[in-house]
């Protein structure tokens, strides 16, 4: 038996005989009693989404409007993305679109006036087009067509023109065009004839970089001169063996290409290509990752991020004086998007933590910050929020994983509390610092939540990124069930109710996990979970169609290797789940198709094992509405409440 309600854009199916649950629930602030005779202060979920969620343009210039300096932000404050100006002065947010449906993120302000681009898809497809508004609300559709995706490359220096890629001459290979930044004309620019995956374009049009992905572990960079009739591809990374390259920008000047690295060692390194002499140097070597580099617009300052155990670390160079700018005096956080002001005096930027959601800071370069925004909603006591731990533990074979364990206030010795292992999405993914309404909510009624960093996560060097290829569903699985034994050693930890939670390909590692080894944990949370991998390589979205080699080599062809794909899928093993799960999923996901869902909450339910779906009718891969992210935070408290 099994019933559905239709709750706005979610669909709730409780099955084999659990009961329904769904809707939202606007709970005010409650105390409950701890078994220490304390009393703590609970929240509903609604109360930690109830922050407004912030971005920058995505473009690193032309955030601040050339008329008065306002910065262009996305801002979710009316429940779905939109479009907003922001005045640094009096903090006044206009809100500039009005989305009651799909989100809206902002790319750029155009150079010489109130104009702006942005992005929007239909629902979740990801078929993004762009847009531009102008300042009295016209609206362009500059990139128009079914089954079209298309995005951002870049301004020219001069800012009389910019580029996009679009997808619609072959749904596999992104073309570039330049538009006109006045009349929006087009002139096809580049054929990606071969199917590339598109890098950065520089500022004065010459030269683009493109990747070519051999496998997981090696990869090649082309430049292309867009100002010769024959664009040839140019090989920049003659090499032999495995070493990754991967196009991070171009200089200011146009004179050179910073690329990032890992042939030097464990870590990615960001070195840089001349243009005119082929020659390559070093540019920041760190004992991490090093994640980005960018430019301000004159060149003058150099913003990078390494990637230090799961926190970003920035630093702004200035490199007419090589001296660095000093952010110490700053909140605590990981900075990120940091966007300069036209005579570049000034930054803006966002700052996030564990108990902090991004908020955004501007700051003239010398003085003290200024807070922008308050995202965190207020009715929130701050102290009752929990930071997170670097903890690792060794695994079955002795190797250190770490993750991030998160500790409730009022787990103790004689109050040991149910824990959740969290697998982040990927493969390849990374748990990392940050607030995460949805992990602060399980803390917040007692749950303690390690988001564990399994081997093939990203971030801790080239060897362990590679210690899971072709081995998801063993290797992988056998960290987080040496994760649970680690965890239930701990005196503060109730080691008979562990469960496990994940999206993406984390949802397919609490499948996994409950199909592969059904005793290990209490239960399982599955989050648009990859359920059976032959069906998914083979539906890759066309738009993909550059990263497949790359996809193949980590997981496995569909078309040779397709017994150990089905041995390692879960749907073809769902008969050995005995445990409680709770499925959800939404129904426009191009990348883990509905059916996925469908059929394992099919194959469970015959198993009569408790199963509780919840199907979002109007999200895709990741919810972006906060209606729906509520409720889905509801239904994980729910399900957990009654049966851990």
């Amino acid at each position: 038996m099994s019933k559905k309600l239709k709750l706005g854009g979610l669909a709730v199916f409780a099955l084999a005989a659990v009961a329904c649950g769904g809707g939202t629930s606007h709970l005010p602030v409650t105390k409950t009693e701890t078994a220490a005779n304390t009393r703590q202060q609970t929240y509903s979920a609604e109360a930690f989404y109830r922050t407004t969620s912030f971005a920058m343009s995505t473009s690193t210039f032309h955030a601040f409007s050339a008329t008065n300096g306002d910065v262009l932000i996305a801002s979710d404050e009316s429940g779905v993305f939109n479009a907003y100006r922001l005045d640094v002065n009096n903090l006044q947010r206009t809100a500039l679109t009005s989305s009651v449906g799909s989100p809206i993120f902002v790319v750029s302000w155009f150079p010489k006036d109130d104009r702006f681009l942005y992005v929007q898809d239909g629902g979740g497809d990801e078929l993004t087009h762009l847009f531009v508004q102008a300042p009295d609300g016209d609206l362009t559709d500059l990139t128009p067509g079914d089954n079209v995706k298309a995005g951002f490359l870049g301004w020219s220096s001069d800012g009389d023109s910019f580029y996009l890629y679009t997808n619609e001459r072959d749904a596999s290979a992104f073309d570039v065009y330049k538009y006109d930044s006045v009349d929006y004309s087009r002139e096809l620019v580049y054929v990606n004839n071969q199917g590339l995956a598109l890098g950065s374009i520089s500022g004065d049009g010459r030269w683009i970089v493109l990747t070519r992905s051999e496998s997981n572990a090696d990869a090649n960079l082309f430049l292309v001169n867009l100002l010769q009739p024959e664009q040839e591809l140019i090989d920049v990374t003659p090499h032999n063996g495995d070493i990754r390259y991967a196009p991070l920008t171009f200089s200011a000047d146009n004179q050179q290409l910073i690329f990032g690295t890992d042939e030097f060692g464990e870590f990615n390194q960001a070195w840089s290509y001349d243009l005119r002499t082929a020659k390559t140097s070093p540019l920041i070597q760190a004992e991490w990752d090093v994640m980005y580099v960018n430019y301000s617009r004159s060149g003058r300052y150099r913003v990078s991020g390494v990637n230090n155990d799961a926190s970003t670390q920035v630093t702004i160079v200035d490199q007419m004086t090589g001296t660095t700018l000093d952010l110490s005096g700053l909140p605590h956080g990981d900075i990120a998007q940091v966007r300069f002001t036209h005579d570049e005096t000034a930054i803006v930027f966002g700052i996030n933590s564990d108990t902090s959601p991004y908020d955004l800071y501007y700051m003239a370069l010398g003085s003290k910050p200024k807070r922008l925004t308050h995202a965190l909603n207020p009715e929130i006591d701050v102290g009752t929020m929990i930071n997170s731990e670097v903890v690792r533990f060794a695994s079955y074979d002795g190797l250190k994983v770490p993750g991030l364990l998160y500790k409730p206030s009022a787990a103790g010795a004689d109050t040991p509390v149910p824990a959740l292992i969290w697998v982040h999405g990927g493969p390849g993914g990374q748990s990392r610092k940050g607030y995460r309404p949805a992990i602060q909510h399980l803390i917040n009624h007692g749950y303690a939540v390690y988001c564990i960093n399994n081997r093939g996560s990203s971030g801790y060097g080239k060897t362990f990124y590679h210690l899971d290829d072709k081995q998801h569903g063993e290797a992988d699985l056998g960290d987080v069930v040496a994760a649970k034994s680690f965890l239930a050693k701990m005196p503060w930890i109730d080691g008979e109710r562990i469960g496990i939670i994940g999206g993406s390909y984390g949802g397919y590692m609490v499948v996994a996990a409950l199909a592969f080894q059904p005793e290990v944990f209490d239960v399982g949370i599955n989050i648009f979970g990859v359920t059976n991998w032959v069906r998914t390589l083979k539906s890759i979205p066309p738009w993909w169609g550059s990263f497949r080699r790359s996809l193949y080599a980590e997981l496995g062809d569909p078309t040779t290797d397709e017994l150990r794909l089905k041995r390692i899928s879960p749907l073809f093993h769902a008969g050995n789940i005995v445990r409680p799960l709770l499925v959800v999923q939404g129904a426009n996901d191009p990348r883990v198709l509905q059916i996925e869902s469908d059929e394992l909450v099919e194959s469970v339910r015959a198993n009569n094992v408790p199963v509780e779906y919840v199907l979002f009718d109007d999200e895709g891969h990741g919810f972006r509405k906060r209606v729906n992210r509520i409720k889905a935070s509801e239904a994980y408290l729910e399900f957990l409440q009654k049966h851990l």
